[in-house]
């Protein structure tokens, strides 16, 4: 028998991983909902064409296809084995597969709404948490199964949408306790830097090239550029705008003069200077290219100050997305939060608060048969209140309930013997601290754990 593993990229979550998982969610949740934006569902698998074409060359590559069932099936893809490497390469060929694992949270959000767009109140602002999946080389805070926090608002072109989006990272992170830098560019000002390097069909390889480097360093994104048929002159004009630095104010001043009197340039510019306005923390950082073919405007990453990790958060606008879907023309933007990295960072700090740890408070020991049916009666009332505990599962030595109590952090226990049955008290002990005293039963009921 083989060695019993998981896939690779995926994991197993603990009780105490999970509460630690679902703090971050509801923290998040809390602040969607604050401003006023909706819970949406959409299933794990899309038809395959939803998804094609819509992250680009490299994204595509990542997508989890899954092989259509049926025997009639199984035998024409043993007969195209051919086909069936074109799909491993990023094709696709709907003998084989005509389904796929979702690869983000928006394109089924913007299916979603091209499918239902005649009913819903626009604008339109949902948030959604839900698993996503990528055929990526899994690595420290890289994984094949994870989680994505979006919100999105659709069908309003006003950039008053990404300052609060802007204020919701803020927010967020705020509350779980984490430093970070919110970074901010616009595709108008990558799309008149292609403009300027010869053309805007040039924009996808030169933002394919500078997404990457963090990863690769200039040098080697100046070697991809070439590879991809930029000469030296627009090479060096790019390497001029990734360059750029200073504050602010100085970054701005830098890329007037480098895009001169470009139109779309100068329309990114008034982008960012108009957010600025709003929200002066965040900082505009050129570098910033977001990939993904179908953001268009204002785009967005996050990143945490104390810890090395790749980004936590990302986002963007996107004003003809569910074009693709048959519905043109209607503008959206959205950010995502990265909770699986931000978990990370957060174990890192060391800022999960304390009473996670825990899920009961109070433990009834069993003495025997007629105790536990006095404990059992006064643990269902405590329940009644809110108060969560339990009544061990069996009658057993003093020591051995102790250890089971202190394995799982449980603050109190509760002692009834035939003496307390016969008194109608109880003893309360605090197992952190060792103190106990005795209260009547009915005192229990009011006590505050």
């Amino acid at each position: 028998m083989s060695k019993i593993s998981l896939p690779q990229g995926t994991r197993d979550f603990s009780a105490d991983v999970v509460r630690k998982r679902n703090y971050i969610f509801n923290t998040i949740r809390t602040v969607f909902e604050l401003y006023g934006f909706q819970p949406l569902e959409t299933p794990a698998m899309e038809n395959i064409e939803t998804l094609m074409g819509k992250y680009g060359d490299e994204g595509d590559k990542l997508i989890f296809k899954i092989l259509n069932n049926g025997l009639d099936r199984i035998e024409k893809r043993e007969k195209s084995a051919v086909e069936f490497q074109k799909v491993l390469e990023g094709k696709n060929n709907a003998a084989i597969t005509e389904r796929a694992l979702r690869y983000d949270l928006t394109i089924p959000f913007a299916r979603f709404v091209a499918m239902n767009h005649g009913s819903l109140t626009m604008p339109f602002k949902r948030y959604q948490i839900q698993p996503v999946w990528r055929a990526d080389k899994p690595q420290r805070g890289r994984y094949r199964e994870f989680y994505q926090c979006d919100c999105d608002v659709v069908g309003s072109y006003n950039l008053l949408n990404e300052v609060e989006l802007a204020n919701i990272y803020s927010t967020v992170f705020e509350k779980l306790s984490i430093d970070v830098e919110i970074k901010i560019n616009s595709r108008k000002i990558l799309a008149a830097l292609a403009e300027l390097c010869g053309g805007a069909d040039k924009l996808i390889d030169i933002t394919i090239a500078i997404d990457k480097l963090d990863k690769i360093g200039l040098d080697n994104v100046k070697e991809e550029l070439l590879q991809r048929g930029l000469n030296k002159l627009q090479i060096t004009t790019i390497e001029k705008y990734l360059n750029i630095t200073g504050n602010n104010k100085e970054k701005i001043i830098a890329l007037k003069q480098l895009i001169g009197n470009n139109e779309t340039g100068n329309k990114g510019i008034d982008e960012l200077e108009y957010i600025l306005s709003f929200q002066p923390k965040v900082e505009i950082d050129f570098t910033l290219a977001r990939g993904l073919n179908y953001y268009t405007g204002i785009i967005f990453e996050v990143k945490a100050t104390k810890v090395q990790m790749g980004s936590i958060g990302g986002g963007g606008r996107y004003d003809d997305l569910t074009g693709d879907f048959g519905v043109p023309n209607l503008p959206g933007v959205g950010i995502s939060f990265g909770v699986d990295r931000i978990y990370d960072v957060m174990e890192e700090l060391k800022v999960f608060p304390d009473d996670l740890k825990t899920s009961t408070e109070v433990l009834f020991f069993n003495l025997g048969m007629n105790e536990s049916k006095t404990s059992f009666n006064l643990m269902q009332q405590l329940r009644d209140k809110g108060v969560s505990c339990e009544l061990y599962h069996e009658t057993a030595k003093f020591d051995k309930q102790f250890k089971y109590a202190d394995k799982k952090n449980i603050h109190y226990a509760v002692i009834i013997g035939s003496k307390e049955i016969e008194e109608k008290t109880c003893t309360l002990k605090n197992l952190k601290s060792g103190e106990q005293h005795s209260l009547q039963q009915n005192e229990l009921l009011s006590f505050s754990f």
